[in-house]
Parts: C-alpha cells; sequence; structure tokens
C-alpha cells in the first residue's frame, strides 16, 4: 500500500503543478492573445494616406472625432478651432496610446500645420483668393492615421477668400455657420457643428 500511497503524493504534485502553471500560463495566454480581444490601439490596415502613414482603424466603438471651424481673423488670416471628441491632443515626445494624438491640418490637401492644441492661426498667404479646403485629420503619436471603418477621422471647412479689403470677405453659409464657412465631415464619427457623430 505504501507505493500507491507514493503514487498518489506524485498524482496530487503533479495536478497541483499542472493547475498553478495553467493558472499562471492562462493570465499570460490571455495578455499575448491579442486576437481574442480588440487591441485599444486598433488594428493596422493596408491602406495608407498621401504620405504613406499607415491606418490604425478603431472600429465603432470608442472611435476618436474630430470637428473643425474656420473663422475670418484680423489681416487677411483665418482662426480654426478644433472639436475632439473622446480624443486627446498630446505634447511632443508622447507615446502613442489609444484617444491621443495630433491633428495635421491641410489646406487643399498640402500639410501647413502639426496641431497639439486647439487653436491656430491660418495665415493669410496659405488662402489666397478663392475657395479652399481646410482638414484637421487625427494622427496617433507614432505618425499612424486614426481610422474608422477603413476611412481616416477627419472634417472638412471649405472656405473662399476675396481680398477686397484689410480682412477676408467670405461667401456662402449654411445655418449656424460663419459667412464664408462650410463644413463637412470628410470622415467617420467625426462630430458635426451641433458636435454630434455624423
Amino acid at each position: 500500500m505504501s507505493w500507491t500511497r507514493g503514487l498518489r503524493a506524485v498524482l496530487a504534485v503533479c495536478v497541483l503543478l499542472l493547475t498553478g502553471s495553467a493558472g499562471c500560463g492562462a493570465g499570460d495566454a490571455r495578455e499575448q492573445n491579442i486576437g481574442a480581444t480588440p487591441s485599444p490601439m486598433g488594428r493596422l490596415l493596408d491602406d495608407t494616406d498621401q504620405d504613406g502613414r499607415q491606418y490604425r482603424d478603431m472600429g465603432d466603438r470608442g472611435a476618436p472625432g474630430v470637428g473643425i471651424e474656420v473663422q475670418p481673423g484680423a489681416d487677411g488670416a483665418w482662426e480654426v478651432r478644433l472639436t475632439v471628441r473622446d480624443f486627446r491632443l498630446s505634447p511632443t515626445g508622447t507615446k502613442a496610446e489609444a484617444g491621443r494624438g495630433v491633428a495635421y491640418l491641410y489646406v487643399d490637401g498640402d500639410l501647413v500645420a502639426r496641431l497639439r492644441t486647439p487653436e491656430y492661426r491660418l495665415a493669410a498667404r496659405l488662402v489666397p483668393r478663392g475657395t479652399h479646403h481646410v482638414t484637421a485629420r487625427l494622427y496617433a503619436d507614432d505618425g499612424t492615421v486614426w481610422a474608422v471603418d477603413g476611412k481616416p477621422v477627419e472634417c472638412t471647412a471649405d472656405i473662399t477668400a476675396s481680398r477686397t479689403g484689410p480682412e477676408p470677405e467670405a461667401t456662402g453659409s449654411t445655418a449656424g455657420s460663419a459667412a464664408g464657412v462650410r463644413s463637412r465631415a470628410g470622415g467617420h464619427r467625426s462630430p458635426d457643428r451641433g458636435g454630434k457623430a455624423s
């Protein structure tokens, strides 16, 4: 009978070892198995922006949004104000995290500024006479483009400038916006002028 007690003791130790390692291993497996749960940083897509930066798709749940308002300012300049949702503009040198990053500001598709604050003064020389598209697009701090359903998170305001006096004149308007500024959402989940997602 002593050999059966010894066998039972060995089996009990094996069960304890297996149970203990399975408990530790299960936790490690959950942390390493990213495919089982969506990453808070989204998934990288093959799609890129015009500069070759990859899209980082968040899906609909908890995805960031951006709105843009552009108003005529002094000396022919334009005052840009961003409104973000589920997103924080981060200081330079910040490690990439979900819901954080920088907004790139484009005029007619050309990058003019990387914004880490919600306000920016757009120089008059960047907006000559005519109609222009001012777009704010959200990027993660690692340079990837925040996206929802494969489309970049961005918003565009159409503005018209004419140089007849010291301040820019604007034509056209939409309800609730300043003359000369027409806002349109260019990407998913960007808030409209009322702050609602489009």
